[in-house]
């Protein structure tokens, strides 16, 4: 679904004299959970630096909000109002208590042009997210909400699960309302999706939980295929089954 950025943030890295420049040209700011960071159509340039928590990106449309990633500490957000000083692209919201550091947009510009290797870093990072918004296109195209949904779910038990006992446990503030606005979809069709998950025995749900029991089938229905060697198991066939059916049953799922 490319929800996430790259695997390494933007502050792991730059160097410790670095993070210490960037923190003198900004001041920090506390946001509460839903409170918003930044808006869509603003025309502030200002960056934020996440240093803690998580926030999601959002775009309103015809259909409601859809959200087009998760962005955790050591993330930019609106790094791109700060380069071509067009309006804010899209809406910056605290999915739980957020710390950031807040750096106007000519310091940030400054800071770039003072560190070639820090320009570059900006840009892989801006080509990495319009590689997800591709991928995030093409899903919302092709795939069924149950695909989609499978494809999100291995990408958040990957980037933030733990393993606990028998599960990899995803433990983030997200609610049912932004599952589906992260797939595209409604809430009404991701909770008979996470249905159909539950009752095949792939996933266990909990308030802002969800305990993936069998990541394999997720991963082939939501086409990332298997890993070398893996092999084909039953619980991926009874999915495979469980998603044929769910097409024919459940227009949309």
């Amino acid at each position: 679904m490319g929800l996430f950025g790259e695997r390494r943030a933007f502050l792991e890295k730059l160097s410790d004299a670095d993070r210490q420049a960037l923190s003198g040209l900004g001041h920090r700011r506390d946001y509460a959970p839903q409170e918003q960071l930044l808006g869509e159509g603003e025309s502030g340039t200002s960056v934020l630096v996440i240093l803690g928590g998580w926030c999601t990106v959002w775009r309103s449309t015809e259909r409601g909000r859809l959200i087009l990633a998760l962005r955790q500490g050591g993330e930019l957000v609106g790094e791109m109002a700060a380069l071509d000083g067009r309006p804010r692209s899209a809406t910056v919201t605290a999915l739980d208590e957020v710390r950031a550091l807040a750096v106007p947009g000519d310091r940030f510009r400054h800071f770039m042009a003072a560190r070639p290797y820090v320009s570059a870093l900006v840009m892989a990072q801006l080509t990495e997210r319009l590689r997800s918004a591709d991928d995030q296109r093409s899903s919302l195209a092709s795939a069924t909400v149950l695909e989609r949904l499978a494809a999100c779910l291995v990408e958040l038990a990957d980037r933030t699960g733990r393993r606990e006992s028998d599960a990899v446990v995803i433990r983030l503030p997200l609610s049912q309302h932004e599952i589906a606005a992260a797939i595209g979809a409604t809430r009404e069709a991701v909770a008979k999706a996470l249905r159909l998950l539950r009752e095949q025995g792939l996933v266990h749900t909990g308030p802002k939980v969800i305990a993936v029991a069998d990541l394999e089938p997720l991963r082939l229905l939501g086409g990332a295929g298997a890993p070398h060697g893996t092999g084909t198991s039953t619980g991926t066939r009874t999915a495979h089954n469980g998603a044929r059916s769910a097409r024919g049953r459940r227009p949309g799922v």
